[in-house]
C-alpha cells in the first residue's frame, strides 16, 4: 500500500493578485513559510519515505521545509508542475476574467484549453501517471508530493471517480494536505484539505 500526502505549496508572494502559473521567481510569503512549517510538523510522524516536488520555486521551498524537518532529500518531478496558464500567466485575475475565452474555461475545464496553455485533461493525465509511477517505486511507503492547487484537485477528482468539471468543488488551500491510499484493492481518499 502506498500513501500519498498531496501537499499544496504555502501561500506565495503574489497569491490572489496575479495568475502566477509557471512564472519563475515566485517564492513563498512569510505566511506561506509558516503554512509549510505547520504541514511539515503534521507529517513528521507519518513515516514518510520520500519527498517529491514540482520544479517551481514555491513548491521547492515548501518541500524543502518539509525535507529539513523530516531529514529527507527532495526529488524534483516535472510532472508535478503547475497547470500551464499560457497567455494568462502573469495577468491579474480581473484581466483574465475579461478575456472572452474565460467563460468556456470556467464552465467546462474538461473541454476547454487555456489560450497557449494546457488542458485540465493533460494536467490530470500527468499527475495520475506520477501516482502510478511512484506507486511502483514505493509500493509500501508513505510519500509527499508537493504541488499546486489545480494539480492536486485533478488528482483528487480522479481518485474520487468524479468528472473533471467537478474539480472546483474541492477546496485545496495553501499549505494543505490531502491524503490518498493506493493498494491492490484500489484507490481510497483518506483526507482532503487538512490545514
Amino acid at each position: 500500500m502506498t500513501i500519498f500526502h498531496l501537499l499544496r505549496h504555502g501561500e506565495h508572494a503574489v497569491q490572489g493578485q496575479i495568475c502566477a502559473g509557471r512564472a519563475p521567481g515566485i517564492g513563498l510569503s512569510e505566511r506561506g513559510r509558516r503554512e509549510a512549517e505547520a504541514a511539515a510538523e503534521r507529517l513528521a510522524g507519518a513515516g514518510i519515505a520520500a519527498i517529491y516536488a514540482s520544479p517551481l520555486e514555491r513548491a521547492q521551498e515548501t518541500a524543502g521545509i518539509a525535507a529539513r524537518r523530516l531529514n529527507l532529500p527532495v526529488e524534483t518531478h516535472d510532472d508535478l508542475s503547475e497547470l500551464d496558464f499560457g497567455e494568462w500567466t502573469g495577468l491579474t485575475f480581473d484581466a483574465v476574467r475579461q478575456d472572452p475565452r474565460w467563460p468556456a474555461w470556467a464552465a467546462h475545464r474538461s473541454l476547454s484549453c487555456i489560450p497557449g496553455g494546457e488542458t485540465m485533461r493533460e494536467v490530470q493525465r500527468r499527475v495520475v501517471e506520477v501516482l502510478m509511477e511512484l506507486r511502483e517505486r514505493h509500493p509500501d511507503d508513505a510519500v509527499i508530493l508537493t504541488s499546486h492547487g489545480d494539480v492536486i484537485r485533478a488528482a483528487l477528482v480522479f481518485c474520487l471517480g468524479m468528472p473533471l468539471d467537478f474539480y472546483g468543488r474541492i477546496e485545496v488551500g495553501t499549505g494543505s494536505i490531502s491524503t490518498v491510499r493506493i493498494d491492490p484493492a484500489g484507490i481510497r481518499v483518506i483526507a482532503v484539505n487538512q490545514c
